[in-house]
């Protein structure tokens, strides 16, 4: 049996910082990894995301000109794109696996599962772990309704080869959203159910009313307080039904209505550790309450939001802390939050909604589209609105 400082089970952002800081503090390190090397954001995640949205930004900025840029003339390819996309992608898992290998860092592929506090096997083979680190991230959440089959998630949009004629996305969120703001600038019939009428609830809702109003004025169809209930086969498309008999035809329906930690089949139960549905439960040194086993990142039961700077904080501070650097709970800076939409919105620290209903805050709003900046790339509608706590420190901020 092969034994190992520190084993981690999964391979991203909430694994991989750390493993590299162990591995040159002289620590034996393993990485075990069922998919591709370096998790979601990096292969199926935000990298492609942001790649792909990048041309439509383009066509974005060309429509403050009229009449200045031609705007008709411009379009995006995407089939040409989703090629840039692959290959600029799809090398970087190998190119990670094999800095790590040349780190010494020890790559088990296959399917980890805990045995124990110290002990998980993979495929059949067995290995120890001094410390062990969860880090197995989310997967998207599948409807539980008729029909189910026929939905595709954000990974399956991420590769799609070529547009559909028309999109239906369940649910409206910051994956969805950002889809929408690709789709209809690419001429594609685009709607959005959403089961009650506040999406988005962790950006400012003055934005977000905005931002769904000029989607909406750009063709995207919203559909509110709509409970879907029911997806057909018709041919080549599909029909979107829901309780108030609502019906949409369209050629591709994606569930966008969450995502749910990976803790099932990892052994948990096994080793005894403890987890909700909303993931792994840690304490102020993300250990569990198992010790020596440590979680980290999207898998982990936290109010944090879950995004990729945050599963790096927490990989940087376990390899601290295991190494003994860092003996304190872990603190948290403040988390800015972003939709990469068109325009763009972001917020961070105290929202604006909370603050508009407490006299513990004063809320003002910024017309930055006023600066010169902002003008001269005619973005007039540019805005921010900060918040100050009674001591006029600044707590929050939307853009």
């Amino acid at each position: 049996m092969k034994q190992y400082d520190v084993v981690f089970l999964g391979s991203g952002h909430a694994a991989w910082h750390s493993a590299l800081t162990l591995n040159k503090a002289g620590k034996s390190v393993a990485i075990v990894e069922k998919d591709r090397i370096a998790g979601t954001c990096t292969n199926y995640g935000c990298n492609a995301k942001i790649l792909l949205e990048n041309p439509y930004e383009v066509l974005e900025q060309a429509s403050h000109y009229p009449n200045i840029i031609n705007t008709e003339a411009l379009s995006v390819n995407w089939e040409n794109l989703m090629s840039y996309k692959h290959k600029i992608i799809d090398p970087m898992a190998n190119t990670l696996k094999g800095l790590f290998e040349q780190q010494g860092i020890d790559i088990i592929e296959g399917t980890g599962k805990l045995v124990d506090e110290h002990h998980l096997v993979v495929d059949g083979e067995q290995y120890y772990g001094e410390n062990i680190v969860i880090a197995t991230g989310q997967h998207s959440n599948k409807l539980d309704i008729e029909g189910s089959e026929y939905t595709h998630d954000s990974r399956d949009f991420l590769s799609l080869e070529q547009m559909p004629n028309s999109i239906t996305f369940i649910g409206i969120g910051i994956i969805s959203i950002e889809f929408a703001s690709i789709t209809i600038k690419s001429g594609v019939e685009t709607h959005m159910i959403h089961v009650d009428d506040e999406p988005l609830k962790g950006f400012y809702s003055a934005h977000i009313t905005k931002l769904m109003d000029k989607l909406a004025t750009e063709g995207v169809q919203f559909h509110m307080n709509e409970n879907t209930t029911v997806i057909k086969e018709q041919g080549d498309n599909y029909t979107v039904s829901t309780e108030s008999g609502l019906e949409i035809t369209t050629n591709y329906v994606l569930d966008a209505t969450g995502r749910r930690p990976n803790v099932n089949g990892i052994g948990l139960e096994e080793a005894g550790v403890n987890f909700t549905t909303r993931g792994i439960q840690v304490d102020e040194y993300l250990r569990t309450n198992i010790p020596n086993i440590y979680a980290s990142g999207d898998v982990l039961d936290k109010v944090i939001p879950k995004l990729t700077p945050t599963a790096t904080f927490e990989s940087n501070y376990i390899a601290a802390h295991i190494l003994g650097m860092n003996k304190n709970p872990i603190t948290y800076p403040a988390i800015p939050s972003v939709l990469y939409t068109l325009p763009r919105l972001s917020n961070i620290g105290v929202s604006v909604d909370e603050a508009n209903t407490s006299e513990d805050y004063k809320v003002i709003d910024i017309p930055f589209g006023k600066q010169m900046v902002f003008e001269y790339k005619n973005e007039t509608e540019a805005e921010m609105t900060i918040v100050l706590n009674n001591d006029k420190q600044l707590v929050g901020a939307a853009i």
